[in-house]
């Protein structure tokens, strides 16, 4: 077949896959490569079309170009009676545009057989009809490739995390694709399977600002492990991390005596420098703070391109009335219309315990609480430590209940046997009781919800990967309240009265607000680009998943 000669032309041509700016190109590839566009009268007919995708199901690969969406391009021409589509010129440019233009999304050129169509398409009028034929099906494959990664992502999340409940987008691309070839619209349809959420689009334009970073970052700064520095500490490192923060944008010229001294001038901007990276704002410039500055452009390019493709695997519409947590950045967005209403700061699951990514509407609130142990926290805290003290439940204002609800005693149970695990552990309402005053709650599976705490000190670490996996809200009283603002009889004074009766209270939402666990580790605010702590550890595998 003459398609294999195409192999041969790969090394005999430079393919170039185009980042960004090319939806003004003009001429078109067809126009600016061939001499004699009108010669090309028709790329395929039905009865080749047909034959073509017979031919193609009973191999694996034809000539070397394996289609991504077989069954879906059969099914698209066995609507349409095998009738080829890509026989107008403008569909064809308006494609190849698209594809070009697939790293404004952080999506890879070849993914959508990117050189082959280049090649083709630019040497239209040199192929027999038998590479006609094949240029018609890889065209329509692309399109139903590219839309579904723009739409609902590359990778499959539900395969990668065992912890992960949101539904993917599901758009109908033959639909899509029908509307697209009678509209002429082809790019425009792709664009619209993308996010247009708010983080999604400030991420595009950081991604643009790094790549032009990456590409002009030559030999850049890299400071010594060591021992942890402290302000007014000397060290012969200083140096380079005064070399690295102004490399970096984070102080406009080296300070005065920075060559051994860690200084005032760049204590600031350390502080700074932590803060707009996720770390814990301390100013010590320990192993962690060192990893964050020693990241290259390429390496911050490469973190913008994994929550690229996070974004496109949640909900594209949130709804109007929603609850956004972003469990790297340990915050809460309340989000109304387009209006952030509040922002509160959280603790989130550890490492071991990990608050999951799931979404689901909110029911109810409870004031005053008890805590039902949740079965890790029972299996591996509390039966132990009862183990070694009986009295460690009662201390606690722990009750424990048999599966029938009888309450037992503590000091009875034979903490030796099986039944223990079975048994519901309970700490009632007061102020040891690590839910505070307040959960909010969603029924999932998890057993997650927001919730109070006693220990509000906690809120002022940086780092809050501290919870067995709920969320503790920094504020959540006043977070209640506000869902409770549509229910006259709720007033500020109702539920203090409330709470000052210690009694577990149970208030249904009549509102209809959502709330979002997300993951992302970096995003845009204003007109800088903000990077949070992977404290889950999830980007390297996404990103190596990403380049195969």
């Amino acid at each position: 077949m003459k398609i294999i000669r195409f192999a041969l032309y790969l090394s005999l041509i430079s393919i170039l896959a185009t980042s960004c700016g090319n939806d003004q190109k003009e001429p078109g590839i067809e126009t600016k490569n061939t001499p004699d566009i009108e010669e090309i009268k028709n790329l395929s007919s039905a009865t080749n079309v047909e034959e073509k995708i017979q031919q193609w199901q009973k191999e694996t690969a034809n000539a070397g170009i394996q289609l991504e969406n077989i069954r879906l391009v059969d099914s698209f021409y066995s609507q349409r009676e095998y009738a080829p589509i890509w026989n107008n010129r403008e569909l064809r440019e308006d494609l190849f545009r698209s594809i070009e233009n697939a790293t404004n999304h952080g999506l890879r050129f070849n993914d959508y057989h990117g050189d082959y169509l280049e090649m083709a398409l630019s040497n239209l009028a040199n192929l027999d009809q038998e590479e006609k034929d094949l240029l018609e099906l890889v065209l329509t494959d692309a399109f139903f490739t590219f839309g579904r990664h723009l739409n609902s992502g590359k990778l499959a999340p539900k395969k990668l995390y065992s912890i992960w409940d949101i539904e993917s987008n599901n758009a109908d691309l033959l639909q899509l694709f029908e509307r697209a070839i009678s509209e002429n619209s082809i790019s425009s349809t792709l664009e619209d399977l993308a996010p247009k959420h708010i983080v999604y689009k400030g991420l595009q334009k950081s991604l643009k600002d790094y790549r032009s970073l990456m590409e002009t970052e030559e030999n850049p700064t890299q400071v010594q492990a060591g021992e942890s520095i402290k302000p007014g500490d000397t060290s012969s490192r200083m140096a380079m991390v005064a070399l690295r923060l102004k490399e970096l944008n984070f102080i406009d010229s080296i300070p005065p005596n920075s060559t051994h001294e860690y200084n005032k001038s760049l204590e600031e901007a350390i502080r700074k420098f932590q803060e707009h990276h996720g770390i814990e704002t301390d100013a010590v410039i320990g192993g962690g703070t060192i990893s964050e500055l020693n990241k290259t452009y390429k390496e911050r390019y490469e973190q913008i391109l994994v929550n690229l493709e996070r974004w496109r695997w949640h909900p594209h519409e949130l709804g109007d009335h929603y609850i956004i947590i972003n469990i790297p950045n340990y915050r809460l967005h309340l989000v109304k219309g387009k209006d952030t209403i509040s922002s509160n700061r959280v603790m989130v699951g550890t490492e071991a315990r990990k608050t999951p990514v799931f979404s689901d509407k909110i029911e109810h609130i409870v004031y005053n609480p008890t805590w039902t142990i949740p079965p890790t926290i029972k299996k591996n805290d509390v039966i132990p430590a009862a183990k070694r003290n009986s009295s460690y439940l009662t201390s606690r204002n722990m009750s424990v209940f048999d599966g029938r609800g009888r309450r037992l005693n503590p000091a009875e149970i034979n903490w030796n046997s099986r039944e223990v695990v079975n048994y519901t552990y309970r700490q009632e309402a007061g102020p040891a009781n690590p839910l505070g005053k307040v959960k909010i709650i969603y029924p999932n599976r998890y057993s997650i919800y927001l919730h109070d705490t006693p220990s509000k000190k906690l809120f002022e670490k940086n780092s809050r990967a501290q919870s067995s996996g709920c969320v503790r809200v920094e504020g959540v009283l006043n977070l209640a309240e506000y869902l409770l603002n549509d229910q006259e009889k709720y007033t500020s004074e109702k539920i203090q009265e409330i709470l000052d009766s210690g009694r577990t209270t149970t208030i249904k939402i009549t509102k209809d607000v959502k709330v979002y666990h997300l993951y992302w580790t970096a995003w845009r605010e204003g007109n800088e680009t903000r990077f949070a702590e992977d404290i889950y550890n999830q980007d390297k595998e996404i990103l190596q998943l990403l380049k195969n």
